[in-house]
């Protein structure tokens, strides 16, 4: 399994400076989250945007990370605004992977429990399931990535 961390809200932290929440380059919220697990993880720090930011030359890096990596199971740390379109992006590409995309409405650095859930339900998904296919983990479902949509005005990912 290869953890890659896009950054996204997930990875949010308060710059006192400027008085802003950011995407830093790093990847410290998940190293603290796995620091709690036995089990070691090959983890990469890919992109480090806002989901907005993103653009297809930079779903076109995933995807080409996707490609060569020996790995065949892949997490995905990714902001919640366009998750769904990395995701419908990469299903277009890999029927043969199992990629989990996550990410989290409030920073790591104020909720340490919603993006420690869906990060660890993730890992746990991806551990039990042997079919592939490209899904989403958000708010307690992990479903195929076209049956979970943002709802924007409730803030929180409900079932199609």
């Amino acid at each position: 399994m290869l953890i890659l961390n896009t950054g996204g809200t997930f990875n949010k932290r308060y710059n006192s400076l400027n008085g802003e929440l950011e995407v830093p380059y790093d990847s410290n919220c998940i190293e603290e989250i796995l620091s709690s697990v036995e089990a070691n993880y090959d983890m990469a720090g890919v992109i480090f945007k806002d989901s907005l930011d993103m653009d297809i030359n930079d779903r076109k890096m995933l995807a080409s990370i996707i490609m060569e990596s020996k790995d065949d199971k892949f997490l995905i740390v990714h902001g919640t605004d366009t998750i769904d379109e990395t995701a419908h992006f990469l299903s277009e590409i890999f029927d043969d992977r199992l990629i989990v995309l996550t990410g989290a409405m409030k920073p790591f650095e104020i909720d340490k429990v919603e993006a420690s859930l869906n990060l660890g339900m993730s890992i746990g998904f991806l551990k039990a399931k042997n079919e592939f296919g490209v899904y989403i983990c958000m708010n307690g479902y992990i479903e195929n990535w076209d049956k979970l949509n943002k709802n924007k005005k409730l803030g929180k990912f409900e079932l199609v």
